[in-house]
């Protein structure tokens, strides 16, 4: 399978209806998260709040979501553009945070920082996870990279999926021995919000605005890196740099999303396919909404996960494969049938 190169193209719908639609639904899902769950509330428990008094089961609840929601908030916005970011370094549609085993090498530091050296600070988690990321995202390039014709969009693929299978081993095999924090590690591999509070978001922060700042500072330098690299080279960008400027963004965002939440899926494949269709593919302004698209869809998949089993509930990890799975699949075959 040969990928058709992601360069900048002529969107479909280049006015800002598009924009503005995406920013209501935005609003919309929001208000829904903070007012589904297990007990669903209303708006006036909402506007009670609001006056900063909490006298009521209602209000209770609804203050109990509200860190939930900024949490799907910044993890969605941060997984679509480390995956728009990821496809446009490796000219790759395929490109995902948990495809290329990122995330997978950011868990697997974490369960090991938790069951052999008994880390428990939600700081700890950052650092370790962004490194495990990086090494993770470095394996995958080396591993695509042998042979002839170099990191090829489909070896990338492949060796991702070959490196992800294989950290996931390798974190099974770290917890089966520590049963006392196996139920507690699983829960968290699945990748979800639930029980977030602002010690739990605020670490992360930082780490989430470089992530960005990074990601954003790289827009241009990726649409000239659509082009090839001598293309790049030849309009005076340093590619190597912009490699290194681009690869920094999407391992700090994914690194320190996946400390706070666990590993989640297809968001950054899902959500840059989907907006290219609406505002074509020129990082500059296809990252910025990715990052409205990506909360947009955590924020919708935890509200549903909360709605399908209730009083239970799945976790976003389980609804966004769910609802990535089939989309994964429809990239596949449009890609294949293009390279026949």
């Amino acid at each position: 399978m040969k990928a058709r190169p992601l360069a900048p193209g002529r969107p479909r719908h280049s006015g800002p209806t598009g924009v503005y639609l995406l920013l209501a639904a935005l609003a919309a899902s929001v208000m829904m998260s903070v007012v589904i769950g297990a007990r669903p509330t209303d708006l006036t428990a909402l506007m009670g709040l609001l006056d900063g008094r909490i006298d009521s089961i209602d209000e209770a609840a609804i203050a109990s979501r509200l860190p939930r929601t900024l949490l799907a908030l910044l993890a969605g916005a941060a997984l679509a553009v480390a995956g728009a970011t990821m496809q446009g370094l490796t000219r790759n549609p395929l490109a995902d945070p948990g495809l290329l085993g990122v995330n997978a090498g950011a868990a697997l530091a974490v369960v090991i920082g938790i069951a052999w050296f008994d880390m428990q600070q939600a700081s700890g988690y950052i650092w370790v996870a962004i490194a495990g990321a990086g090494a993770s995202a470095l394996l995958v390039y080396l591993v695509a990279n042998l042979g002839r014709g170099g990191a090829t969009p489909l070896r990338l693929a492949l060796s991702g999926a070959v490196v992800t299978a294989a950290l996931t081993s390798l974190t099974s095999a770290v917890i089966l021995p520590r049963a006392d924090i196996a139920g507690l590690i699983h829960s968290w591999l699945i990748g979800g919000v639930g029980g977030a509070t602002l010690d739990r978001i605020t670490p992360v922060l930082p780490f989430l605005a470089l992530g960005l700042a990074a990601s954003l500072l790289a827009a241009r330098k990726l649409n000239l890196m659509a082009l090839g690299d001598e293309a790049a080279t030849g309009l005076g960008e340093r590619v190597a740099m912009a490699r290194a400027l681009a690869a920094v963004g999407a391992i700090l965002l994914c690194g320190a999303t996946t400390a706070a939440c666990g590993p989640i899926g297809f968001v950054g494949l899902v959500v840059p396919h989907a907006l290219r269709l609406l505002v074509g593919a020129d990082y500059r302004r296809l990252l910025p909404l990715c990052a409205l698209g990506g909360a947009l869809l955590v924020i919708l998949a935890d509200t549903l996960g909360r709605v399908l089993v209730r009083p239970a509930e799945l976790d976003v990890g389980i609804v966004t494969a769910l609802l990535g799975g089939p989309v994964f699949i429809w990239i596949v075959r449009r890609h294949t049938l293009r390279s026949l």
